[in-house]
């Protein structure tokens, strides 16, 4: 049995400017998964970078509000929110909230840098 406490997860900014930690990860714990599982913030007033995946991506909003961009809709999301991003999508999320926007991410087949094309924005 695995189970992966949040506060023993190294944070970082991810390559999108969320505040990340990643919970489950086949490269990194000997898993046989085909899909990664991440914790993110999004602090209050910023704004996570363009970028897309080249695979699917599905956000679910812990706490807080925000405006998820897909492509060229909107959709404003909180608490309770799952958020299908498909493959090659251009996607960003704003925190429009007054607390931190904090959202799970599951990226399948699991997250790979080469997957990811990060937008100067």
């Amino acid at each position: 049995m695995l189970v992966q406490k949040l506060n023993a997860c190294a944070e970082f900014i991810a390559g999108d400017s969320t505040i990340l930690r990643e919970l489950l990860h086949p490269d990194k714990q000997p898993l046989k998964l085909r899909y990664s599982l991440a914790h993110a913030i999004v602090p209050i007033g910023q704004t996570s970078t363009p970028h897309s995946l080249t695979t699917s991506e599905v956000y679910y909003i812990l706490s807080g509000q925000g405006e998820m961009h897909i492509d060229d809709e909107l959709q404003i999301v909180e608490s309770g929110d799952a958020v299908y991003i498909p493959p090659n999508a251009k996607q960003f999320i704003r925190n429009s909230g007054a607390e931190p926007l904090v959202f799970i991410c599951i990226v399948d087949p699991a997250w790979r840098q080469s997957d990811e094309t990060v937008y100067s924005s």
